[in-house]
């Protein structure tokens, strides 16, 4: 079993995103389980966000689930900074934690900062 990660934006990968200094990201990340496994997909998001709480350094947490029979997650987390996130995702934990996930599960996360757009949300 395996966790398949993907590019959401090929112009910025996910990977790269981590040498960005600053302060502090969300990172939202989708998951596509395969067809019949919602369940299995949702207990390894589950190992795995215990695991991320556990460092220190994940804020906030929500995980979202698509209705209407939809096969996707959406988790969406707020971190300390890109290399808090980095930290943990390249410990040996992590990659056990990865390893649990179904066979053929795709993952798309990105990092993202809050936009301040005047009279509708406040940024950073």
């Amino acid at each position: 079993m395996m966790l398949d990660l993907k590019n959401l934006d090929d112009s910025t990968s996910f990977l790269s995103q981590h040498n960005v200094t600053t302060g502090p990201v969300t990172i939202i990340n989708t998951f596509v389980a395969p067809e019949g496994k919602t369940d299995e997909v949702l207990a390894a998001w589950t190992a795995d966000a215990q695991y991320m709480k556990s460092t220190g350094n994940l804020l906030a947490v929500q995980l979202y689930r698509g209705i209407g029979g939809s096969r996707l997650f959406t988790n969406v987390a707020v971190w300390a900074s890109p290399a808090a996130l980095q930290a943990a995702f390249n410990t040996p934990e992590f990659a056990k934690h990865a390893e649990q996930y179904p066979d053929g599960t795709l993952a798309y996360p990105h990092l993202y900062q809050k936009v301040a757009v005047e009279g509708i949300c406040e940024g950073e």
